[in-house]
């Protein structure tokens, strides 16, 4: 199995194939109605019991939608001191840059809507 998966199903149990043919197959009931409601993440149709295809849309799909990087920015590890700093550093950079750019294009806004 693919280690992203093996991760993937380790870190986020509500994340599930789901199967009408597999799952009625397999003797598995369906979960009940308010329970769908509930239910996030990526769906994944299996097709005439190709898991494999399936597994391939399902990673394609979590690259796509970014849930990968997600899973990857997980920590499995300890991190040292020097290593906290260096991403404090690197988030505070990004909300300066981010309210910079917030406040330049407010203002520009206002300068259309005022007509200057």
């Amino acid at each position: 199995m693919n280690p992203l998966l093996r991760r993937l199903s380790t870190s986020l149990p509500s994340l599930r194939l789901s199967s009408s043919s597999t799952s009625s197959s397999l003797g598995i009931p369906p979960p009940p109605p308010h329970q769908q409601q509930w239910t996030r993440g990526i769906r994944v149709k299996v097709v005439n019991g190709n898991l494999d295809q399936a597994l391939a849309v399902m990673q394609r799909k979590m690259t796509a939608s970014g849930m990968e990087r997600l899973i990857r920015r997980q920590v499995g590890h300890h991190l040292k001191n020097s290593e906290k700093r260096v991403l404090a550093r690197k988030r505070l950079e990004l909300r300066i840059r981010s309210e910079d750019l917030a406040r330049k294009l407010r203002t520009i806004l206002l300068k259309k809507i005022r007509g200057h």
